[in-house]
């Protein structure tokens, strides 16, 4: 189990980055805007199950390393807070090309099972993930307690926390459907205000680094 002072920054940043919209929300509020709230609570589901996995299989691949390895420690926090600035920058960057893609995502809504199976797949094979994990996860652990486990746990509370978060986001969206769709600079509004936090939680890790 992660220090208790090391668990609540971790819940406190992660529920930072994921309240804000980043890529599994805006692919959330595609099929809400889309589909209606079944279909995107179905699709959180799927999403997060395969993210789940995904954090499970960093943690067994990555925390042997990082516990053996002050260097690497270092050099991934580094890379972690580099990688939330280039999403932040990405995201700032395509705000737009993004909500046309929530506004057009078709008229034709698959079925419970297929949703929760495209889901998945998305969540389980994004390579960003994969990245994202190896990279914030390791900001919040401590090198002297065993960091599978760690990690692990940290994954868990992150899915957690998602699954939530992104129900959320859905259900309104699904609620607001005719708000959203008839005004897109609300959409790139909402991504726009995403980059920012990415991009200065990034800035913060780098510093906090380098402080240490």
């Amino acid at each position: 189990m992660p220090p208790r002072d090391h668990l609540l920054a971790f819940v406190i940043a992660s529920t930072a980055i994921i309240l804000l919209p980043g890529p599994s929300v805006l692919f959330t509020i595609a099929r809400a805007v889309s589909w209606g709230r079944r279909i995107a609570v179905a699709t959180v589901v799927g999403n997060n199950l395969g993210a789940l996995v995904t954090a499970m299989l960093v943690a067994i691949g990555v925390g042997p390393l990082l516990q053996h390895s002050m260097l690497l420690y270092v050099a991934i926090q580094i890379a972690g807070g580099g990688y939330l600035i280039w999403l932040g920058i990405g995201a700032w960057r395509l705000r737009s090309a993004h909500a046309n893609q929530i506004l057009n995502a078709g008229d034709v809504a698959p079925s419970m099972g297929r949703t929760i199976r495209e889901g998945f797949i998305v969540g389980l094979l994004n390579p960003k993930s994969f990245v994202f994990y190896a990279a914030i996860f390791p900001q919040f652990i401590d090198r002297s307690r065993n960091v599978v486990t760690q990690m692990m746990v940290l994954g868990l509370i992150f899915v957690v926390i998602a699954f939530f978060s992104d129900s959320t986001w859905g259900i309104l969206a699904g609620t607001a459907r005719t708000w959203l769709s008839s005004a897109p600079s609300r959409l790139v509004t909402m991504r726009a205000i995403g980059s920012s936090v990415m991009t200065g939680l990034g800035i913060y890790i780098i510093l906090t680094v380098r402080r240490h």
